[in-house]
Order: structure tokens, then sequence, then C-alpha cells
């Protein structure tokens, strides 16, 4: 897609994640769904240049089957979402998105970045309206990332304090992230 835009995935772990499934699935078939879940997002971002937030030792070793880069957690999703800007800046790229790997229908992430080093943030509320599964800053606006219930608006009131453009970005395959059992009925991959 674009040698402008890179795309990074923070991801505590395959073994101890999605927690909030716990009720609906084992911690193996959570770690197999989550697994699964990142592979496409990273089968998505055909074209970019990828790289996951993480120091769990599973998913390091699954991002270097991948040709995935690995960046060290540092300890919240705001957190890595800030280092992963820090590491596409120091990169060259203009642009950064930044993809939950818990995507279940994702299929590219061409609509999210090609605005390059145009002052836009581009922004997907999850299918509840109200996180931020995926977004798309220029890596040189200093956004402050803000993930956690309401999300979607603070980081739309983010864009507006900073002044820049923003763009609403209402997408199934984009907005559709695995957070409760109710989300299992929806998947169109297998969740055991």
């Amino acid at each position: 897609m674009s040698a402008t835009t890179a795309l990074v995935v923070p991801l505590r772990a395959f073994d101890l994640g999605m927690e909030r499934l716990a009720g609906s699935l084992d911690r193996e078939e959570r770690s197999r769904l989550a697994r699964r879940l990142a592979d496409r997002v990273v089968d998505a971002a055909l074209g970019l240049t990828s790289a996951v937030v993480s120091s769990a030792p599973e998913v390091v070793a699954w991002a270097a089957t991948r040709g995935v880069e690995v960046l060290e957690d540092p300890g919240s999703l705001d957190a890595a979402a800030e280092a992963g800007r820090r590491w596409a800046r120091a990169n060259g790229f203009a642009r950064i998105v930044v993809a939950h790997a818990d995507l279940a229908d994702v299929t590219s992430f061409d609509p999210v970045a090609r605005d390059a080093a145009r002052e836009i943030v581009t922004l997907v509320p999850d299918h509840r309206d109200d996180g931020t599964p995926v977004l798309s800053v220029p890596v040189a606006v200093d956004f402050r990332f803000s993930y956690g219930p309401n999300s979607f608006r603070r980081h739309a009131a983010e864009a507006r304090r900073l002044g820049v453009g923003l763009r609403v970005v209402r997408s199934a395959a984009l907005g559709f992230d695995v957070d409760t059992p109710d989300d299992l009925e929806r998947l169109t991959i297998p969740a055991r």
C-alpha cells in the first residue's frame, strides 16, 4: 500500500488475552482465537511495514515467524501506541495506523492508511460506537492516545483540540473487535 505508513499492533499476550471471554472459552481456546485474529490483522497489512508491541514470549516468537518487528511493551495500551508512533517516526514513516489485534473481519487497512503526512486523524469506532479499534495519525502530530471506555469520543476530541482534520470511517470490517461473549456469535471464523 504505502511506504509512508506503518501499522502498529499492541498485543499484550496470546496466553493471557481475551479475559472477558473466560466464561465462554477456556484459556487454550482464547489463546488460539487470539492468535488467529492477530494473523488476520497482519495478513490485512499487506504492503505496510508492521510492528507488534509486546513483551510476551509467545507473541515475540509468533512475530518472528510472520516477519513483524517487535517493540517492547511499555505496560499500557496508550503507551504502546505512543511507542509505535516513536518507532514509526524514527524509521521515517509519515503515518501510523494503530490496530487492535482482535479484528475479526479485517481484510485491508487501505481506508485508513492513505493520508500519509497530511494532518488528518482517521478514527474507526467499534461496533458499539464506543472504542477505537483502529486509528490513523500522522507521526509528526503529538496526538495523545486515550484508550478504554469511550475512547472514540476522547480521540475525536483530541483531534479537535489539536486543530487537525478528522475523518471517521464506519466500517464493519475494521470496527468489529472481539471483546465480549456476544461477539463470539458474530465471528466468521470458529472460536474453538
